[in-house]
């Protein structure tokens, strides 16, 4: 027992967030696929039905395999804690959920004859989020205008190639991170 005290669950949101994503990809191993394509991916479907709205929160939660999970995952682990150091867990937790359901219906609007699986709306938000996170007497940081250039404007350009990412939700979630970096509690009075 003592060993086990010397470990911390030190960012509750991101850490419970990858639990239930790796929840969901044994799931989904375990239904055969039949979890991802109800729960965990959102697409255009009748507004009566409740699973349309589960699935607006619950594709963050579905990957397509374990690459998948692991490459939105690994970048959650490394950008969330100080992300939710900085602007406290309700705070990360719902700039996640909102991103989520603006990805999502964005998505079901824009594509509607394609499925949205995985997190990697959350982790464009993050990248952003995190590159603007030291704003100081309302000044813009140049790694902020990099890495939106970067992130977002290789997105667009990759968004003519023909694969199975969405880089539509990318640039949303980006947009959505860089919208919460500029508005946030954490930064008034800095």
């Amino acid at each position: 027992m003592k060993f086990l005290k010397k470990f911390h669950y030190n960012s509750p949101v991101v850490l419970t967030f990858a639990l239930i994503c790796l929840s969901a990809l044994w799931l989904n191993k375990l239904t055969g696929g039949w979890a991802n394509t109800h729960l965990f991916s959102t697409y255009r479907s009748g507004l009566l039905n409740p699973l349309t709205y589960v699935r607006l929160f619950g594709h963050i939660a579905g990957h397509a395999g374990w690459s998948h999970f692991m490459n939105n995952i690994l970048l959650i682990l490394l950008l969330g804690p100080m992300l939710e150091e900085k602007y406290g867990s309700k705070d990360l937790l719902e700039m996640i959920l909102i991103t989520a359901v603006v990805t999502g219906i964005a998505h079901n609007l824009l594509l509607p004859h394609s499925a949205l699986l995985g997190a990697s709306g959350i982790v464009f938000m993050m990248i952003v989020l995190s590159s603007i996170s030291s704003v100081k007497d309302h000044r813009i940081p140049i790694t902020f205008l990099l890495v939106s250039v970067i992130y977002i404007g290789g997105e667009i350009l990759d968004g003519f190639k023909s694969d199975n990412i969405s880089q539509m939700t990318h640039i949303i979630g980006g947009i959505c991170g860089g919208f919460y970096g500029l508005t946030a509690k954490g930064h008034k009075g800095k």
